[in-house]
């Protein structure tokens, strides 16, 4: 049966995912930025190895994220249209769960332009 607590969890799970992907992508520019200064100044070969090592375990992350987020996102829309059957079609978590759903398709939308 679908419940609000259940539409906030989901619509939750989504809003975590998205910040954990902004944050992996962060996370990416500033690793790069800091293999490139190692190198830049002749750092020790071992120390730009193992940072090499940091920044491709960091880009490894975002199609992790990306598919986690796909998942949620998926889950979430089949549960609104669960909740379209109900009579909670205009509450304030429908709401904010067609909100963080437009962003996500917004943004998917971008990063595939």
């Amino acid at each position: 049966m679908a419940t609000l607590r259940n539409l906030k969890i989901k619509t939750s799970t989504c809003k975590r995912v998205v910040k954990e992907l902004e944050s992996y992508e962060k996370e990416v520019e500033r690793e790069a930025a800091k293999t490139a200064d190692m190198k830049a100044n002749a750092a020790d070969p071992y120390d730009i190895k193992q940072q090499e090592n940091v920044l491709a375990e960091s880009r490894m992350m975002i199609p992790d994220c990306h598919k986690r987020l796909e998942a949620a996102l998926t889950d979430l829309k089949g549960f609104l249209v669960e909740l379209e059957e109900s009579d909670l079609k205009e509450t304030p978590e429908v709401q904010d769960a067609q909100t963080i759903i437009t962003e996500i398709e917004h943004m998917f939308q971008t990063s595939e332009a």
